[in-house]
């Protein structure tokens, strides 16, 4: 039996399936803005150049190097670059195409429902997650997910992104939580997982990738169904 009161889940590639969602809203645009007539041949290429973008990008916003709004835009100028198209102004298109669409993808990780129906009458569950606020609060609607969450803490109200502890703190002082009754749930060992734990939680690496590491950790998983004989 776990003292636990509090869960706390990452949100994108943890519950809310980011690369499934981002791949039919970007095909939607790369279809409607005729993409291939400027000589973008070949969606998947796209898609996989992109995501290289995307992720580092996502990294120096992490970090403080870029803002937000340089964020949403940048990774499509960038992505054009890739095939010889230099046009911001269609980088702009894309970007607000993309802020339009995504969220309102529904797909979920294997298993999400399952185990929020199973852990919903047990325990307060909440989110911590570094993406922005509006966003994020719409993928839980549209997905269905909201209903499950007690709070939602995005970095924007928290004023810090994980894996510095003070998002932590903020998410402790707004539930009434305490770092002994709570465990935190995510896809990212740095972010997530070692980011909690050097704050003093109890943590979950959900790692379906299977992803070898050398850190001493709380639990490891592969499918969230997993969390089921954890909680």
């Amino acid at each position: 039996m776990n003292n636990y009161k509090h869960v706390f889940f990452d949100l994108d590639r943890t519950l809310w399936d980011l690369e499934t969602n981002s791949r039919f809203a970007l095909y939607e645009i790369y279809t409607d803005l005729k993409l291939t007539q400027l000589g973008v041949s070949d969606f998947d290429l796209f898609f996989q150049n992109y995501r290289k973008i995307n992720d580092r990008l996502w990294d120096e916003y992490r970090r403080g190097i870029i803002e937000k709004e340089s964020l949403r835009y940048q990774r499509f100028v960038e992505a054009l670059i890739f095939w010889g198209i230099d046009d911001i102004s269609l980088a702009e298109k894309m970007g607000d195409a993309y802020i339009n669409s995504a969220p309102k993808r529904t797909a979920l990780i294997a298993n999400t429902l399952t185990v929020l129906d199973y852990l919903k009458p047990k325990y307060q569950l909440h989110i911590i997650t570094n993406g922005f606020d509006e966003v994020q609060h719409l993928k839980m609607e549209t997905s269905g997910l909201k209903p499950y969450f007690s709070a939602i803490i995005t970095s924007e109200n928290a004023n810090f992104k994980k894996p510095d502890s003070r998002i932590f703190a903020f998410a402790m002082h707004l539930t009434g939580a305490k770092r002994t009754d709570s465990i935190m749930i995510g896809d990212s060992l740095e972010l997530d997982v070692l980011g909690a734990k050097k704050f003093g939680m109890d943590q979950v690496f959900f790692n379906p990738e299977k992803i070898n590491h050398k850190y001493k950790i709380t639990h490891d998983i592969e499918n969230l169904s997993q969390l089921l004989k954890i909680l």
